[in-house]
């Protein structure tokens, strides 16, 4: 037999999705989301308990789609450069489709919100050390200028990261659409990966 409640939870995620760019953590209001979601208070009550588990519950879901992706683009049968690359794109993707939730995301975290500040705490070494690895690859190969490998993932989150969460910012100014748009683009994101990556390309060591 079919639970009345089945599926009521996803709702309940998209809704959330939805609403916590414009709200932030704080001011996500469970009577509005259930009103997004059409679906009754009750039922919120039921599979979350609270407003800090549902808003845990939608940050968790939405990286936790992207971390398995990441994991997955990264094959050992591939030149590390090459899974460098595309754990990049896949990192942008994700960041060009959530932007205006990982810049509230952030703004909350600066403020001091404890959410956003845990949530982020609990997730950015995941994906960091993911690339950490794959940079360290490189570089044993040859494939990679050798550099401190800190200093590599601030060159590629500069080059990569940075002018998603500034041209998101941008558009929220009349008049300045246009620059925005040409940054926030998956041809404009594959166009600074490959910047990124030849900016750090080294010699290929020879072969014995």
């Amino acid at each position: 037999m079919v639970r009345p409640s089945q599926y009521i939870d996803e709702l309940l995620l998209d809704a959330g999705l939805e609403l916590l760019p414009t709200t932030g953590c704080a001011g996500l209001s469970v009577r509005r989301l259930t009103q997004h979601a059409g679906v009754n208070l009750g039922m919120f009550h039921y599979h979350f308990k609270t407003k800090e588990n549902f808003i845990k519950a939608v940050l968790e879901r939405t990286y936790e789609e992207m971390f398995s992706a990441l994991t997955l683009r990264v094959n050992p049968a591939h030149p590390p450069m090459q899974n460098l690359r595309d754990a990049l794109g896949v990192l942008g993707s994700f960041g060009l489709k959530n932007r205006r939730l990982l810049v509230r995301i952030l703004g909350d975290a600066m403020g001091g919100e404890p959410l956003s500040a845990e949530f982020l705490k609990a997730n950015l070494p995941r994906h960091i050390g993911v690339i950490a690895s794959l940079v360290q690859e490189a570089q044993w190969e040859g494939s990679m200028a050798p550099a401190p490998v800190p200093q590599v993932i601030a060159f590629m989150a500069g080059a990569v990261a940075a002018p998603i969460l500034v041209g998101t910012a941008l558009q929220q100014n009349p008049g300045s659409e246009g620059p925005a748009a040409m940054v926030l683009s998956e041809q404009a994101l594959a166009q600074r990966i490959e910047f990124a990556l030849r900016g750090l390309a080294g010699k290929a060591k020879d072969k014995p």
